[in-house]
């Protein structure tokens, strides 16, 4: 009868709905398995009892014939454990762990990771912190401590993260926030909450509505603490390729405590940005104000908790050129282009709520009921190649309720979870009319500036809805060949994924600007949208998801415990696996290419892709001949205690992780034929085309300027130019293979660890050209077919798996956890990376090469070759606290198409092809001029005790962020041919009056009051 620390965990993350803690509002976390487990030895047949004084939840177990015994479903909280007279221990056990606590009498003082006392939200108690170790998980806890003192720039949980090697948590110059782990993107990652997943399934981000949000996902002040894992997760963890966090909200207990909290600053109590620098500052505030109150309905039995957050923004922005430009490409710009160019703003708005309401209404059952509020206001695009006048205004809410009853047997644990989401974000232009773009010729007409209105694809009502139903049964009394923890799982969501992809509005006209002829008068080109009577411009599909899982925590003695677990999922998107091609597309490849007649005669446009190795029939989908995957994804781990004392363990594991396609790139096959997105080309005499009632080629005239029914009327009738999105048949969901191999060390008050990982991933989204030239090739003189569409339509786009990366990272970590003996804490992670990619992770269009096949690997954008992050605590003299946080990393590689310019072909017969290059940084004490991220923030709060427990207090806080004011440049300047030769020295620099991550040198200040 042995529990699996691992397992145990898990189910408690299923459990995740416990959020009772010791002392007031009892901290959480975040994730599938947030609760805990407590395991250990005990005189046989004796019963154990966990009893939390602060809620009344108490949960017993009887020691096996060895004495073994596992308590299941535990809120991370301080109990007062006994297995009879003298064995009384008071512990506190953390999310989402499986903690080991022996007790005979005596009472024997357990492992802990610091001293005897332990502070929880106000609450002091004399208990000892229970640290797991004997787990193959690579991962990390935050505790309270850490949420409450390091220093923050916004109220945003997940930014705490960013201490865990292997992750990085950012500030874009827009404000947007995002969480990485490893050299994957974003939309790799899912957060659960209370053990339900917040995965968005239409839009990039990993959680639903972070998407290009200033916006914080869930309050903060509704988080205790959370767990953070970046690879070799169990087999219960699903949808995620990267990095999964697991939190548990906070629950009332048998006292009424609140607290209420109002954050200010402005560009009065800020530094310039570099935009800034030689003229006036642009206006800007961040307000962040909120409450949380939480206590007893029925003593000892239901409890609730209620809390709510508000933040108001106005970020300075700097609109600069895109990154692919070089700096001399801004004076060929019309004077009213370049007036956009500089500082602007943007405006944001966010409200928050959480309630909750938890029942023991047995000492063997917990029913929790919640519900979570998002909703958010902002404006956005606006930076790189984005003008103000071109940006947009975004409405993001996601509303979500979930009901969890935890029910707990003699030899089993059992958790059930039902929950219901709507989720939505839906985007629409500042203003209406035409839009002006500019783009560079020389770098494939890579965009400078676009300015007017935004386009019609910028206008989007996309968003998730639906139930979802889980359960998870858990055997801890099961023993062969040692102890085994055996969790079996299963979950189904049913949800309407729906997204408009474009409005019938604003037209787009691209205008060429050259090094000899500056900016032309005349547009080369023309994108509109045009709706096809009859269709419905919206796609909407009930995605059915099925999952189901095994694992086995077995202990076969006190040294070695093997983690084996796997995993199935399935996904059933009908508008994917349903979707019927047009017969028009059908007869478009079955038609004569005109562009090939004059050298191939009787060539149709199915003959010319073939010869460029394109089969079109793998993108013809008749509704019957499409299938979903299934995934297995085993999941192995194991961990060796060296002395079985939980100081000296050697872990590893190997496993696979799918995450899945967005519904944002499945949609557009059906949306594009809806409501298509067409392009005209003008015949221009350094830009010539095929003008014929056959081809999207017009030649140019003004009335075009003067309406989008000018333009639409072009096509009246056809479907000249307009864009054809097909899908491979065979779509296959992204995962990654991981691999670990570490140790972990307790040394005194120190807990340190060093882990290799080696991460692969596979089967990423790319939308690639598809068209092709009469002999099949995709380069001819350096250019791209983009005038070889499908006949009688525009270009063809394809979608297809094929984005990869490989990553190596060693990640180092020293913790010394707060205790109220020593009045102090630090924490040191560093992680060193080595990552290759075939495409920018961010990046789902790549029409740089003919398939995605054909880029190169080079070295990743997605994470700094060295990184560093140091935080430390201190309680300082008349009731002050102080904490201070130190960042450093290596300047991120540029990723990008480079070409040299004067007809200049690469052998591979591109004018342009990707590379990588890292721009030189800046000095901190050692190194040289190799960081290109710099930042330390300091904290200071002043508590004012109105009580002698200390539990009712005012307090005033002051951060200072980014101290010594370092400039975290973002923009690039390019120059990749110096005298007419390739450009060997630094080729790709920092735009020193360009945008900055994080922020300039800030002050913050707060005032709160708690009781």
């Amino acid at each position: 009868m042995k529990a699996s620390m691992q397992l145990k965990k898990k189910m408690l993350a299923g459990v995740i709905t416990a959020t009772v803690a010791a002392g007031v509002m009892a901290p959480t976390a975040y994730a599938q398995s947030a609760i805990a487990t407590l395991r250990g030895k005990a005189k046989p047949g004796a019963t154990v009892t966990a009893f939390n004084s602060q809620t009344g939840l108490s949960r017993k177990a009887v020691a096996g014939a060895d004495g073994s015994y596992v308590i299941n479903g535990l809120p991370p909280a301080t109990y007062q454990v006994d297995a009879g007279p003298g064995t009384q221990q008071s512990v506190t056990l953390t999310v989402a762990s499986t903690a080991t606590l022996n007790l005979a009498a005596p009472a024997a003082a357990a492992p802990a990771d610091a001293s005897a006392a332990t502070s929880m939200e106000g609450v002091t108690v004399n208990a000892t912190t229970l640290t797991e170790v004997r787990t193959p998980e690579v991962a990390k806890t935050i505790s309270l401590r850490q949420i409450q003192t390091i220093p923050q720039v916004s109220r945003n949980f997940l930014e705490f993260a960013d201490t865990v090697p292997g992750m990085v948590f950012s500030v874009d110059a827009q404000g947007h926030t995002s969480l990485r782990g490893g050299a994957q993107n974003d939309s790799s990652v899912n957060v659960f909450i209370d053990g339900v997943g917040q995965k968005s399934y239409v839009k990039a981000g990993g959680v639903s509505g972070q998407v290009n949000s200033q916006g914080n996902p869930f309050p903060q002040l509704a988080i205790g603490e959370y767990k953070v894992i970046t690879s070799n997760y169990k087999a219960e963890y699903d949808q995620v390729s990267s990095a999964a966090i697991t939190a548990e909200t906070k629950s009332g207990t048998n006292e009424f405590h609140g607290e209420t909290f109002y954050t200010y600053t402005s560009d009065k109590y800020r530094s310039r940005t570099p935009s800034e620098e030689d003229g006036d500052k642009t206006r800007s505030f961040e307000k962040e104000y909120g409450f949380a109150l939480g206590g007893p309905i029925i003593k000892d039995q239901m409890h609730f908790f209620v809390t709510f957050e508000q933040k108001k923004f106005d970020t300075p922005i700097t609109v600069t050129p895109g990154s692919d430009v070089p700096a001399s490409a801004i004076g060929l710009l019309p004077a009213a282009a370049q007036a956009e160019l500089g500082p602007a703003n943007l405006p944001f708005d966010e409200k928050l709520y959480f309630g909750k309401i938890d029942w023991e209404f047995s000492d063997r059952d917990r029913i929790e009921i919640s519900t979570q509020v998002r909703r958010e206001t902002q404006a956005d695009n606006i930076g790189a190649g984005q003008s103000r006048s071109q940006s947009i205004t975004t409405e993001n809410h996601d509303t979500r309720g979930t009901f969890r009853w935890q029910h707990s047997g003699d030899w089993y644990f059992n958790e059930f979870k039902a929950s219901y989401e709507n989720s939505s974000n839906d985007p629409l232009p500042l203003n209406y009319g035409n839009g002006y773009n500019y783009t560079w010729r020389p770098l494939n007409d890579a965009t400078i500036i676009g300015t007017g209105a935004a386009s019609a694809l910028a206008t989007q009502i996309k968003g998730q809805e639906g139930p979802m139903i889980s359960d998870d049964f858990t055997f801890n009394d099961l023993t062969w060949h040692g102890d085994h923890i055996v969790k079996v799982g299963y979950k189904y969501k049913d949800v309407t994924l729906h997204a408009q992809d474009a409005q019938n509005t604003n037209p787009q006209f691209f205008y060429n600007v050259t090094p000899d002829g500056g900016t032309e008068a005349v547009p080369y080109r023309a994108q509109f949208s045009n709706p096809v009577p009859g269709l419905n411009p919206i796609a909407e599909t009930n995605s059915k998801q099925y999952g189901a899982y095994i694992q086995d925590d077995w202990s076969l003695n006190d040294h070695l415990t093997l983690n084996l677990g796997v995993r199935w999922d399935k996904e059933k998107t009908p508008s994917y696996l349903d979707y019927v091609t047009p017969q028009n597309v059908i007869d478009g490849f079955n038609s004569l290419d005109e562009n090939a007649q004059a050298q191939f005669p009787g060539q149709t446009y199915a003959q010319t892709l073939a010869k460029g190795g394109i089969n079109y029939q793998d993108y013809i989908s008749n509704g019957h001949n499409r299938h979903a995957q299934n995934q297995w994804a085993p999941r192995l781990g194991f961990s060796y205690d060296l002395f079985a004392d939980e100081e000296h363990v050697i872990h590893g594991g190997a496993g696979r992780s799918y995450d899945r396609n967005l519904y944002d790139y499945l949609q557009l096959e059906q949306t594009k034929s809806a409501l298509p997105y067409q392009e005209i080309l003008f015949n221009l005499p350094d830009r010539p085309c095929t003008v014929g009632p056959n081809t999207n080629c017009v030649n140019w005239d003004p009335a075009y300027l003067n309406g989008l029914q000018n333009l639409q009327g072009l096509v009246a009738g056809t479907n000249k130019g307009q864009e054809v999105d097909m899908l491979n048949n065979n779509l296959k969901a992204p995962y990654s293979d991981q691999f670990s191999i570490g140790m972990s060390n307790k040394l005194g008050d120190w807990n340190t660890d060093a882990t290799i990982t080696r991460v692969l991933s596979y089967d990423g989204f790319a939308f690639t050209l598809g068209n092709r030239y009469p002999d099949g090739s995709f380069f001819q003189n350096g250019s791209q077919p983009w005038g070889n569409g499908i006949p009688g339509f525009g270009s063809m786009i394809v979608g297809n798996n094929g984005i990869r990366t490989r990553t190596t990272q060693v990640l180092l970590s020293a913790d010394k956890p707060y205790s109220r003996e020593s009045g102090w804490s630090a924490n040191f992670a560093y992680t060193y990376t080595r990552a290759k990619q075939n495409r920018d992770i961010g990046e789902h269009y790549s029409f740089d090469e003919p398939t995605i096949g054909a880029y190169p690997f080079i070295t990743s954008n997605a994470a700094s070759k060295h990184r560093f992050v140091a935080t430390g605590s201190l309680d300082g003299p008349w009731g002050f606290t102080f904490s201070a946080k130190l960042t450093l990393a290596t300047p991120l590689p540029w990723n990008g198409a480079v070409g040299y310019g004067n007809g200049y072909i690469f052998p591979t017969g591109e004018s342009a092809r990707p590379m990588a290059y890292t721009p030189p940084g800046s000095k901190f004490l050692v190194g040289g001029k190799i960081w290109g991220y710099r930042d330390i923030d300091l904290q200071a709060t002043k508590d004012f005790p109105i009580n002698d427990n200390d539990q009712t207090k005012f307090y005033i806080r002051f951060d200072i962020l980014n101290v010594f004011n370092w400039k975290n440049l973002v923009d690039y300047n390019t120059n990749f041919v110096v005298n007419g030769a390739p450009n060997t020295n630094n080729p790709v620099v920092f735009n020193k009056k360009g945008n900055i991550q994080f922020v300039p040198r800030t002050a913050r200040f707060t005032a709160g009051f708690k009781f």
